[in-house]
């Protein structure tokens, strides 16, 4: 984060505006409308702002800026088409420690003013750090568009009751569970149809028959390979609900940080030959956090069912009859392969897709290779990395033929997206030449030359890092 996002109270305090033009005034409509007392710096300052600072207890100052403009101001604002004025109004105020924005020049500021969703008293702020104020306003307008004008009503009904719920409810987990049943319940139903008095009536009700009691629960959640736009809706609702989060080495940090910032946060990743938590540990965590009454989310990375050991730790939570839910997510195989061009089938080439775990155990990985080498078929490989030249010798000597095409997928999905391909014959040479980070994903078959006429599908920046990764032809 750039800036951190704050709501100040400006109301009866006295901030600047240097500018009198058209900006100068939409900045000091602003400021007017949350009740400061504003005063309007320049030679020349337009009727309308100078009716609008006298009204709200300002003045009008029709010269140029000096440093004793900012005496007693809490926020000064430079509007002027002025970059040399704009720069001396922000040492100005930097010097004095007073809060400066400058319009369109967010080096010089220490505060940026967002597009604003009025819904007082509910305030919903877009900014872009003023890198893109018109995309910050198209956000806006699509946010305008979907919450209705009577979410400021409901705010206010809920600062009614919020005294009397802390006092009935003292938990502040069981507080909370109670209030998102009220958000989104009949309660939020009857204020949206304008119905003030039932809903106050209904809210007092269900107050009064409120039983503070604990309520646990897990949600085991697949987070997909790293890209957080393949999140599914139902994950990024249980996401926002979870008052604990286990989370593993898999998850990529941008999708940690969808989850409730409130949320307790305890990481519970696997490496090789390196574990943060042994699962028999984890599995009795996700037992007691739930008995405590808590909402646990375990996110684990790609799909919880497709070797994330999700059957594990939901065994202990249904013998000791916790409820539970499961959410799946994008299996590796299925997202990596996409974002690479490589259909894991297609008919002229692959009648079925194979998932194996590549993990060595004692160094050996003893895999049924005579049932992995039929050419008909698309082998993946989870965990591969350590084993490849395992994975290549084995194969050949097996029967398959050392040209097959083979592609290793480094951080799939992700901004470090990269792919080599080659053959079974060179792939560990290929390998050793290039700094290759895990996770990886391995993809054996014919398919894997299609990549060549479909890899169109990736994204600019894929494309980008595909092009400068070293790779060898298949035949």
């Amino acid at each position: 984060m750039d800036y951190l996002p704050l709501f100040t109270r400006v109301s009866g305090s006295h901030c600047i505006v240097v500018g009198g033009g058209t900006v100068a005034l939409r900045k000091a409509g602003a400021l007017v409308r949350a009740g400061a007392r504003v005063t309007a710096v320049a030679p020349e300052v337009c009727d309308e702002l100078k009716a609008l600072c006298r009204d709200s207890g300002g003045a009008v100052r029709e010269r140029a800026f000096t440093d004793d403009d900012l005496d007693q101001a809490m926020l000064v604002i430079a509007a002027t088409d002025d970059t040399d004025v704009n720069r001396e109004v922000s040492e100005a105020a930097q010097s004095r420690q007073i809060l400066v924005n400058v319009v369109d020049q967010p080096e010089l500021c220490t505060v940026i003013l967002p597009s604003i969703v009025d819904r007082s008293p509910l305030i919903i702020a877009v900014s872009s750090g003023g890198r893109s104020p018109v995309l910050a306003r198209l956000l806006r307008a699509k946010l305008e568009s979907t919450i209705p004008a009577s979410y400021g009503k409901l705010t206010e009904l809920v600062g009614q009751f919020r005294d009397q719920v802390r006092k009935r409810i003292p938990d502040f987990n069981q507080r909370r569970d109670f209030w998102e049943r009220i958000l989104q319940g009949p309660v939020a139903e009857l204020m949206f149809a304008g119905r003030r008095d039932a809903a106050s009536d209904m809210l007092e009700e269900e107050l009064r028959d409120a039983r503070p009691t604990p309520r646990g629960e897990v949600y085991l959640v697949g987070a997909g390979p790293g890209d957080p736009d393949l999140l599914t809706f139902k994950a990024l609702r249980l996401m926002q609900k979870a008052d604990v989060v286990l989370h593993d080495r898999l998850v990529a940090p941008q999708i940690v940080d969808l989850c409730r910032k409130d949320a307790e946060y305890i990481y519970v990743g696997k490496a090789r030959s390196n574990h943060t938590m042994p699962q028999d540990d984890i599995n009795s965590l996700l037992v007691k956090l739930a008995k405590e009454g808590k909402r646990v989310l375990r996110l684990k990375g790609g799909d919880p069912f497709i070797f994330g050991r999700g059957g594990e730790e939901l065994a202990g939570l249904a013998e000791e009859r916790i409820p539970f839910q499961v959410v799946p997510g994008i299996t590796a195989a299925a997202g990596c392969a996409s974002y690479s061009g490589i259909p894991l089938t297609h008919r002229d080439y692959a009648q079925s897709v194979r998932f194996v775990t590549g993990h060595l155990k004692d160094n050996t990985m003893n895999l049924p290779w005579q049932e992995l080498v039929h050419k008909q078929q698309t082998i993946v490989f989870y965990m591969g990395l350590q084993g490849l030249d395992i994975i290549c010798r084995e194969m050949i000597a097996h029967g398959r033929e050392p040209e097959t095409p083979i592609a290793l997928i480094q951080q799939g999905t992700t901004p470090n997206h990269k792919v080599l391909v080659g053959t079974l014959a060179n792939m560990p040479a290929l390998v050793a030449q290039e700094e290759v980070a895990a996770p990886t994903l391995i993809i054996v078959g014919e398919v894997v030359k299609l990549r060549e006429q479909l890899a169109w599908y990736e994204t600019p920046q894929q494309e980008a890092i595909s092009k400068a990764t070293p790779t060898q032809d298949t035949p």
